[in-house]
């Protein structure tokens, strides 16, 4: 199996580009985001190749809307300093911190619909292959003569598997 990146709706690509969901929207709609996809529970679905392609840069925020401080020597004095860095450096962390969160959290989905996926796939393989081992008892049953056929126990839900021959 494949490791393919995940694909973002419309709200996570806007958050991990640092972009407003109408330039997502109106790229998706001008069709510079092959390999969307619309999803009828989660929207519009755009890979991140897409998004790379299209020239998005990932976990890169938009820079914070700056507010002038009026006072007189405000600037000169280091208003609006912290310890760790500015207000505008700690914002610009957290925001940078949000995106990878939701990007995770939309790999992580995308994983479990995954082996969700393949785990339905190999139930229906297996319900073939104990539907098939039963038919392949029944003819072999079939083919022996009367007074030497063998009774195979049919064990409740396995559809004619001897548990003893086939190691279940």
């Amino acid at each position: 199996m494949s490791t393919t990146r995940p694909m973002l709706n419309q709200r996570e690509a806007a958050a991990a580009c640092g972009v407003s969901r109408s330039t997502i929207r109106r790229r998706r709609e001008a069709g510079l985001l092959p390999g969307a996809v619309e999803d009828p529970e989660r929207g519009w679905l755009i890979p991140v190749e897409a998004l790379l392609a299209a020239g998005f840069t990932l976990n890169a925020p938009a820079p914070p809307d700056t507010v002038p401080d009026s006072r007189p020597g405000a600037a000169r004095a280091g208003v609006g300093n912290t310890p760790g860095g500015t207000i505008a450096e700690l914002h610009v962390e957290l925001e940078r911190m949000r995106h990878q969160h939701a990007l995770e959290l939309a790999e992580a989905r995308r994983g479990r619909e995954l082996a969700e996926s393949e785990a339905a796939h190999l139930r229906a393989r297996l319900d073939v292959r104990v539907e098939h081992i039963g038919d392949l008892q029944r003819a072999l049953q079939a083919l022996m003569p009367a007074s030497v056929r063998p009774a195979i126990p049919q064990p409740p839900g396995q559809a004619g598997i001897h548990p003893g021959v086939y190691g279940l």
